[in-house]
């Protein structure tokens, strides 16, 4: 592969490992976007539409498209504020996956119970420009003298460790931390990935395709997040069943050859379908079906 084959290609940055990107790799599948990546290779291109994939570490993707080096990326809030590239990246769609909380946590049998009492001392993080942020707000409000301010240590993993080591008095983390004995006293922000874009794109020509690939993924995000329940009815229970399963806009409501029953066919929140079934099964709706998406467009 050479430069010439990327020529009028969106480039889309992918995190290369970790915990995004088993679940890009299944949005990507569920978004009909084809690909074959070679072993070690970190660019590849997709059979169906002109687009390049590029794999990346997580942290490097808001860079690469801030300063416009690619055209669309996926990564984490908390990385992109971390780059300090919020100003440069455009948020398009939130993906539902990758949650997590950036909080400050310390030993749960240290005295430690506020993050006022961290003031100088010293906090490890992955994070060091968010926590730096943070501690600095905390320093500066109780007027701590440069020497006497709260110091920040860079971390690149194993974070729990440190406290147990006696390498430092908190850390800062979103990572869970219950079973090295460490609980959180303050959150600084919730998290998930989100599917960005240039502020300023250098291929005004790439937009329908950027368009197109936002509308595919966030039919798969929506796909996630419903399930299409189907079930026989009563007519005279008709208003009763379908304001339990009202639908997005309104259920279909289709005639059987008994005139007194109707078929109903709704979207259903999934972490609803169960209630929703107990609830259609209580007023006498019988042959209560649900069925899985695997993309939709709403």
């Amino acid at each position: 592969m050479n430069a010439d084959s990327l020529d009028g290609r969106l480039l889309f940055a992918i995190p290369k490992k970790g915990r995004l990107h088993e679940k890009c790799l299944e949005l990507l599948a569920g978004a009909d976007i084809q690909f074959r990546r070679h072993h070690r290779l970190d660019v590849c291109l997709v059979k169906n539409h002109p687009i390049a994939l590029v794999f990346l570490p997580a942290s490097d993707i808001p860079s690469f498209v801030g300063k416009g080096n690619v055209d669309l990326g996926i990564t984490g809030q908390d990385v992109i504020l971390e780059a300090k590239m919020e100003a440069h990246v455009t948020e398009v769609l939130q993906l539902n996956f990758g949650k997590c909380a950036l909080q400050v946590q310390v030993p749960e049998a240290g005295p430690i119970r506020t993050v006022d009492q961290l003031a100088g001392k010293r906090v490890v993080t992955s994070f060091e420009v968010l926590a730096g942020d943070y501690f600095s707000q905390i320093d500066d409000s109780m007027s701590l003298a440069e020497e006497k301010r709260t110091r920040i240590e860079y971390v690149g993993g194993s974070v729990e460790a440190a406290c147990a080591l006696g390498l430092a008095d908190g850390i800062e983390s979103g990572d869970t931390m219950r079973a090295a004995g460490l609980h959180a006293i303050a959150t600084l922000l919730q998290s998930e990935a989100v599917l960005i874009k240039s502020s300023t794109p250098k291929h005004v020509s790439l937009d329908p395709l950027i368009k197109l690939i936002t509308s595919r993924i966030a039919g798969v995000i929506a796909a996630g997040k419903y399930v299409v329940c189907e079930y026989n009815v009563l007519r005279a229970k008709l208003q009763i069943a379908t304001a339990i399963t009202p639908g997005r806009r309104a259920p279909t409501i289709s005639p059987l050859e008994d005139e007194a029953w109707v078929a109903v066919s709704s979207m259903v929140e999934k972490n609803k379908m169960a209630d929703v079934m107990d609830e259609l099964v209580k007023i006498g709706a019988e042959d209560v079906l649900i069925f899985n998406l695997d993309n939709c467009r709403v």
